[in-house]
Parts: structure tokens; C-alpha cells; sequence
């Protein structure tokens, strides 16, 4: 035991995608360019909604959370995995490895908590129109974004080092591109069935919880967007709810099947392919999924370019 404890904190090895080394330099690009654009994109979001007045609502300082949060696991979990793509080294000290399995988990629940908060927001503005600034005041919005990263952080609080603590009887190599729950349960030369429990335990309140929120919420938008009489008020609601609603899909679609299910029988190379959609496409194409769709974020870039072009 004591040989096993000294050889895991040298570090992990991070296998990636290195039995597909054709695949390497292809990923390395592919990924390097959804990292700009999850840059670019999601700091345009933070500071249009900091720069233009008009974006001083619910809606936008939820939505600049969202950017917030996107920047962080990226920047968090890409440039490690561009690192062992362009080389042979693909290690990971065991302090690399516990800051990123932390933080990975915890910003993930942020978001889970965080997509559930957004969707009361629209629920708010579409079925209480004529109550929404006093239901959504800002001290509300305050503490609702506070629940969301506390929730987070405390989840994984409570499951990275219970994660990290396991007995891996020497084991040192991940067969993942990044230190994740799943894949660091595996390794495990134990019974893992108590953790498994309670990291199912926790994902109720972290993932059901909020997915079960965000549909009751959406069932109410649906029944309010029905009884509206003019189509184009019908269509102002669904553009202003679709944006979410995609980001929504596109975000649980993928945590569900990773925590959702025993470790023995997860599919390492399926749970690599879609965690690399929920690290590298999912925060790159938030910010344009919002803009897409939304007029006032067109405006407010209008504006600030505008700006921008005249005192050039």
C-alpha cells in the first residue's frame, strides 16, 4: 500500500488518444481552434453585457455567469490536453491532476444549477411578464448565482478527494485525455460500489434536480407561449427560450450518460469523445447560439464597434 500511495502522487499518465496516433495532430488543430473561439466568443459575452446598458438585465448577467464559467473549465482542462497532444510527454503531476479533476467537477454542477436558474429566469419573463423586475431583482439574482457556484464547489468538494483517496495498486495511467471522475474511479483496485452510490447520490440534486426544474419550467412557458393570440409574440418567446433550450440539450445530453451510469459499464473510448464535446464545443458554441438569435446582443456589438470605429 504504502509502494501504491508514493507511486500516485508522482503523477499520472494521461493516455489521451495515443493508441490513435494519426488522430493526434488532427485533434491538436481541431481543438486549438474551438479553444480561440470559446475565448473569443465567451469574453465578447462579458464584456457586451458589462459595456451596454441595455444588457443590464436577468437574462445577460445569467448569460455572463454562463461565459464566465465556460472560460474557466476551458482554460482549465484545454491547454493541458494541447500539451499532450503535441508531444510525447503525457503526464500529469498528482497536484495537476486533483486542481483539474476539482475544478472540472465543480464547474460542471455550477452549470448544471446555473442552466436551472436561467430557465426560472424565462419562466419569469414570459408566464409573469408584468411582475418580472420584482421577482427578478437583483439581490435574487445575486443570491441565485451564488447557490449555483456554491452547489457546484461544494459537490466536488465533497467527491474530488474522495476520488483521489482510492487505491490504485500502482496504477498511474488514465485512459483519458484529462483527469475525470469516471476514468479515475476505474482505475480503482477496490470496490468502488459506496462511491459510485454517492456520487449517483449527489448527482440527483446536481443533475436531476435542475433537469427536472427546467422542464417544469419550460412546461409552463410552452402552456404560456401556446395561449398567446399574436404569432409574432409567440415567435419573440420561442427565439428568446429555443437558445437555451439548446444549450440546455446539448449540455445534459452528455453529463447524464457520463455520471449517470455504473463505472463498469462505461465505454472509455465513447466517454472520451463526449467529453471532448462538452470541453471543446459545447463552450465554444454557447456565446454563438445566444447571438444568433438574440437582436440586443447584435445591437450592443453594433454599438461598441461602432464606438470603437469612430474614435479610430
Amino acid at each position: 500500500m504504502e509502494n501504491d500511495n508514493t507511486s500516485s502522487f508522482e503523477g499520472f499518465i494521461l493516455v489521451g488518444f495515443s493508441d490513435h496516433p494519426h488522430l493526434e495532430l488532427i485533434l491538436f488543430v481541431v481543438i486549438l481552434t474551438f479553444y480561440g473561439l470559446t475565448l473569443l466568443g465567451n469574453m465578447t459575452i462579458i464584456l457586451l453585457s458589462a459595456l451596454d446598458s441595455r444588457l443590464h438585465t436577468p437574462m445577460y448577467f445569467f448569460l455572463a455567469n454562463l461565459s464566465f464559467l465556460d472560460l474557466c473549465f476551458t482554460m482549465g482542462t484545454i491547454p493541458q490536453m494541447l500539451y499532450n497532444l503535441w508531444g510525447s510527454d503525457k503526464t500529469i503531476s498528482y497536484l495537476g491532476c486533483a486542481i483539474q479533476l476539482y475544478f472540472v467537477l465543480a464547474l460542471g454542477g455550477v452549470e448544471c444549477v446555473l442552466l436551472a436558474v436561467m430557465a426560472y429566469d424565462r419562466y419569469a419573463a414570459i408566464c409573469r411578464p408584468l411582475h418580472y423586475t420584482v421577482i427578478m431583482h437583483p439581490r435574487l439574482c445575486g443570491q441565485l448565482a451564488s447557490v449555483a457556484w456554491l452547489s457546484g464547489f461544494g459537490n466536488s468538494l465533497i467527491m474530488a478527494p474522495q476520488t483521489l483517496m482510492l487505491p490504485r495498486c500502482g496504477h498511474r495511467r488514465v485512459n483519458h485525455f484529462l483527469c475525470e471522475m469516471p476514468a479515475l474511479i476505474g482505475m480503482a483496485c477496490v470496490d468502488t460500489m459506496s462511491l459510485e452510490a454517492l456520487a449517483f447520490a449527489l448527482a440527483i440534486f446536481i443533475i436531476l434536480a435542475p433537469l427536472i426544474l427546467i422542464l417544469i419550467s419550460y412546461g409552463y412557458i410552452a402552456r404560456a407561449v401556446f395561449r398567446i393570440k399574436s404569432a409574432t409574440g409567440r415567435k419573440k418567446a420561442f427565439n428568446t427560450c429555443s437558445s437555451h433550450l439548446i444549450v440546455v440539450s446539448l449540455f445534459y445530453g452528455t453529463i447524464i450518460y457520463m455520471y449517470l451510469q455504473p463505472a463498469n459499464t462505461y465505454s472509455q473510448h465513447q466517454g472520451k469523445f463526449l467529453t471532448l464535446f462538452y470541453t471543446i464545443v459545447t463552450p465554444s458554441v454557447n456565446p454563438l447560439i445566444y447571438t444568433l438569435r438574440n437582436k440586443d446582443v447584435k445591437e450592443a456589438m453594433k454599438k461598441v464597434l461602432g464606438k470603437g470605429s469612430t474614435e479610430v
